[in-house]
């Protein structure tokens, strides 16, 4: 039987990340470019405390659905360069779904939709009469938690103008003070590099507005011990 010193010394296995979506909406007004973001609760056992966009976890339902506006083709194509073809479709619907979940908007246009009946944002976008816009979605960084870390994501970063979004803002338990707020706002907020990661690359894209192209490379970023970033492209 190990000692105690023994334990502590033993190498920690990784935990497997789970594969997870968010999304960056953003909107131009005249002071600048804003992004929604919302504080995590301090209870929360991931990134408490901290000011994220919404996001999270892929659902096996999210497998499951249709949308008259599916993903676009070179959007679908970046993806599959680091996911599997069922996955690289799921998750834009995780983004949109979990951004409904934490915020209330529905990003989606006029047409049907159709998935796991039971999925509360599946029955909100049909009461709704609107499709998921998928299509508006493109994908913009990929990032994995660092393996020292206990809760681990592989996060596909989408962006998406805000104009494809409807409905009300609603406060959610999972972001608190949820809002519009400048990108140069966000930097002096509490976020983790991350996030100050995502934010660059967001006005990088908004400002630019490439066009699109299934050959675009993607930023990757993780860390491989505290304070050590590490970025490529994929």
């Amino acid at each position: 039987m190990p000692t105690d010193g023994e334990s502590r010394s033993k190498p920690r296995i990784p935990v497997e990340p789970r594969d997870a979506a968010s999304l960056v909406l953003v909107r131009d007004r005249a002071g600048g470019p804003e992004v929604l973001v919302g504080r995590r609760p301090l209870a929360s056992r991931f990134m408490p405390g901290v000011y994220v966009f919404p996001g999270g976890a892929v659902d096996k339902t999210d497998f499951a659905l249709e949308s008259d506006r599916p993903l676009a083709d070179d959007v679908e194509a970046r993806l599959r360069r680091q996911a599997p073809p069922p996955l690289a479709r799921a998750l834009p619907w995780t983004a949109v779904r979990e951004t409904w979940e934490e915020t209330g908007l529905l990003i989606g246009t006029t047409g049907s939709v159709s998935g796991e009946a039971t999925c509360p944002a599946v029955q909100a976008f049909a009461k709704a009469g609107l499709a998921p816009d998928l299509g508006a979605l493109d994908y913009l960084m990929r990032a994995v938690t660092p393996p020292y870390i206990p809760i681990r994501f592989n996060t596909r970063f989408f962006i998406v103008d805000a104009a494809a979004a409807h409905g009300p803002l609603q406060p959610c338990p999972e972001l608190e003070d949820i809002g519009w707020r400048p990108i140069e706002e966000v930097l002096t907020l509490s976020i983790v590099n991350v996030t100050e990661i995502v934010l660059g690359a967001a006005l990088d894209y908004w400002r630019n507005r490439p066009e699109p192209d299934p050959t675009r490379r993607i930023t990757m970023f993780t860390q491989y011990s505290p304070g050590e970033v590490v970025l490529r492209e994929e």
